[in-house]
């Protein structure tokens, strides 16, 4: 029998050529929207351009050749950037409307234009139709709040504007020897990305139903079968339901395998068909049981909120505090993390090769890396993303500011979140996991 979604699921979009459908990847969340001076500058947010220098020996971008940073921030005075990006969650759409729109002003006379999307994909349809009918300089897009698939796509097409984040100044807050920064869903990032935020997979619960929640992958599927009802999870290619299934893939091919960046169907098939035993066979002890699937990590939210289910699933290890402090979750909510480890990522923003405002574009990615940037986007009270700078490379006065930003009851301390840090599932790889759940989950 055919499980019903609630909406039209396809796999595959046509566009140009062939060209693979991408999915969204970014931190789903809370629609509830923070008020708007929680999203003011800080008191002690520089209002004026400081003077900035690129780090020492980093080569300038395509276009800048013998110049410097300065000149950048020249030409993009004045500048309207438009930046396309997720906007599913209300308080990231005011902390960029708000702080980041009236510093970037304030700071730089520079104009930002978000142009919210549901998909990514959005934006790299305008960038593959632009180029098709050969707008080569005066793309609409000039930077994108971008998932790996997408970076994939638009990297191997020649389609993004760089290497530039090596020139950014504030990148030197940047630990490029990471590999969950220096490579994104496996392919190098080669400073045609610059990051912005870090995230972490944590599990929701609330204690007061479940004072000792199962921290094992086979503890949980144990659960889901005493307590039939009481789980799902969202369905593919939604990015939470996608990591979910993920770490369910890893548990039963022996915990974290590792994957080359090459696609490999046979391993594949041998590789992940335990996965879908796994997966069927606790399926019918699922919310409605398993005969459909949250559609989004929205509507999971709203289960957990609900209690129609006992656990939620983020990428933000925030998120949860966030719906706590905006009365959506229960204070009781809690956050855990898999005994075995979860998958971490890094999220990007990046400039498409046709950008009519690069300049505007670099600085606008320079200042989501400043300090007071990163800072306001770590205060749970505007977002709660963890940082994408190393805040032990900042002065002892900021690292005293970071350290004492309150974290919420029900996120994880540090030292939980940097233990056992999953790598993330190749981008070559991805799409066929979440068509392979389609076909032999799903559709069963």
């Amino acid at each position: 029998m055919r499980k019903r979604l609630n909406i039209n699921f396809g796999w595959l979009v046509i566009l140009v050529g062939l060209l693979p459908f991408l999915v969204q990847c970014a931190p789903a969340g809370s629609s509830a929207a923070q008020t708007q001076t929680k999203n003011e500058p800080a008191a002690n947010s520089q209002m004026t351009a400081v003077e900035e220098t690129a780090p020492p020996g980093a080569e300038p971008p395509p276009g800048y050749e013998g110049k410097a940073w300065a000149d950048i921030v020249a030409d993009a005075h004045g500048q309207t950037v438009n930046w396309y990006m997720w906007g599913g969650q209300d308080n990231i759409n005011n902390w960029i409307n708000g702080f980041v729109a009236d510093a970037l002003k304030a700071q730089y006379d520079i104009t930002l234009n978000q142009v919210p999307l549901v998909d990514t994909v959005e934006a790299v349809n305008q960038v593959l139709g632009e180029v098709e009918a050969g707008v080569e300089t005066d793309g609409v897009v000039d930077m994108i709040w971008i998932n790996g698939e997408n970076f994939h796509t638009l990297r191997q097409a020649d389609l993004l504007y760089g290497p530039f984040a090596q020139f950014l100044p504030n990148s030197s807050y940047v630990n490029w020897d990471d590999p969950s920064v220096s490579t994104d869903l496996g392919l190098p990032v080669d400073f045609y990305e610059s990051p912005w935020g870090k995230a972490r997979m944590v599990i929701a619960y609330d204690s007061a139903k479940l004072p000792e929640p199962p921290t094992t992958i086979d503890g949980l599927i144990a659960w889901i079968k005493t307590n039939p009802g009481k789980f799902t999870y969202p369905a593919p290619p939604d990015f939470t339901g996608t990591a979910f299934i993920t770490h369910i893939c890893y548990h039963a091919a022996g915990d974290s395998p590792s994957f080359p960046l090459e696609f490999d169907e046979q391993r594949f098939a041998e590789t992940f068909s335990p996965c879908w035993d796994v997966l069927n066979d606790i399926e019918p002890y699922l919310w409605r049981e398993g005969q459909t699937y949250p559609e989004s990590h929205a509507r999971q939210q709203d289960l957990f909120a609900n209690s129609e289910v006992y656990f939620d699933m983020a990428f933000n290890p925030a998120e949860a505090s966030s719906m706590v402090a905006a009365g959506r979750f229960p204070e009781t909510t809690r956050t855990f993390v898999f005994d075995s480890g979860t998958v971490a990522n890094t999220h990007y923003v990046t400039i498409p090769a046709n950008s009519a405002h690069k300049a505007a574009a670099m600085v606008l990615a320079n200042f989501l890396l400043s300090p007071d940037a990163q800072y306001s986007k770590a205060d749970v009270a505007n977002w709660g993303d963890f940082p994408a700078i190393e805040v032990s490379r900042l002065s002892q006065a900021w690292q005293d500011k970071f350290n004492a930003l309150p974290r919420g009851a029900a996120t994880l301390p540090n030292d939980a979140l940097d233990k056992n840090r999953l790598s993330e599932l190749p981008a070559t790889w991805r799409l066929p996991m979440e068509k392979g759940w389609e076909e032999n989950v799903l559709q069963r």
